[in-house]
């Protein structure tokens, strides 16, 4: 099958996700090109997580598409999309805190058989992240907060993915840390993985990603490259905490 190498590599198109009786996203349309870092900003509950649960299929979906290479993915379930290349870090970072960093890594690589080329991509995964290589015997629950989130953005990458979702990798760390995650970050999009960044700190996520969606209670009501919505005095008054 011959594949138009400037189709989207994500498509996602009318998404509808109900909880419980209560539509969390009211159909959206977004596309994510390959090797792009995108954004999804905007308040608490806009449905931000709920589309990066749909996507990597922890999520069910209640209308529309989501397509990933062309190939709709709805009804395929969540450890077949990530032998298919895309890979979560969820909220609240879902580490193993009772296996060792290095035990931690290693899951990521669960769908893999290919020996030499798990142990190279683990040196590649030691190299970005030199804090995670001094604590691999460590018991993953004892360390702090950044450390964790870089175990789990290690552990994502050991899947190989060729789409990363990440969900609020900044929650909850202190300034400096938070610089150095997102540092990580850009090194992951330096690779040549596509990166689906979902984050609170609009003005950050907005100055890494290429492109930004701003949703607001189920639908996406702004799009654009990073630094026009950086600029846009909406989004200014309304996630950067300036007067409008």
């Amino acid at each position: 099958m011959h594949t138009n190498p400037a189709a989207p590599l994500l498509q996602v198109q009318g998404l509808q996700i109900a909880y419980g009786g209560i539509q969390a996203v009211k159909g959206i349309d977004f596309e994510l090109y390959a090797g792009e870092l995108v954004c999804l900003i905007g308040a608490n509950g806009a449905g931000k997580t709920t589309t990066l649960n749909a996507i990597a299929g922890v999520l069910p979906t209640t209308g529309g598409d989501i397509l990933y290479a062309g190939e709709r993915i709805n009804p395929v379930p969540a450890h077949k999309r990530l032998r298919r290349g895309i890979a979560l870090v969820p909220e609240g970072r879902g580490i193993f805190t009772r296996l060792t960093v290095e035990e931690n890594l290693r899951m990521g690589a669960y769908t893999r058989r290919d020996r030499d080329g798990i142990e190279a991509d683990l040196e590649k995964v030691y190299a970005m992240l030199p804090r995670v290589k001094e604590r691999l015997p460590q018991v993953a629950g004892t360390l702090s907060g950044g450390e964790q989130q870089m175990v789990a953005i290690g552990r994502a990458l050991l899947s190989r993915p060729r789409l990363l979702l990440l969900d609020e990798p900044s929650m909850g760390l202190a300034p400096l840390v938070v610089e150095k995650i997102f540092e990580v970050v850009q090194s992951v999009a330096k690779e040549g993985v596509t990166i689906l960044l979902v984050e609170q700190n609009a003005n950050l996520a907005l100055e890494f990603a290429q492109r930004g969606y701003v949703m607001e209670s189920g639908k996406v009501t702004l799009t654009g490259s990073g630094s026009e919505l950086l600029a846009n005095p909406k989004v200014r008054a309304a996630y950067l905490g300036e007067a409008a």
